[in-house]
């Protein structure tokens, strides 16, 4: 998911400096969305992760 965001962010910046905005604008976008889902999907792991070495006796 990280590298989704990064590629899109690339794009945003490569098509910006070609002078396409809207492609520019609308890329930016979703590297922020993918980025927003990456974060909290990792935050989420962290929390809830598997934590399966607790066993009864």
């Amino acid at each position: 998911m990280f590298r989704w965001a990064i590629i899109f962010a690339v794009v945003a910046l490569v098509a910006a400096l070609l002078g396409f905005g809207g492609i520019a604008g609308l890329s930016a976008d979703f590297a922020k969305i993918l980025l927003v889902v990456a974060v909290v999907l990792v935050i989420v792991g962290f929390v809830f992760g598997r934590g399966g070495s607790r066993t009864l006796p």
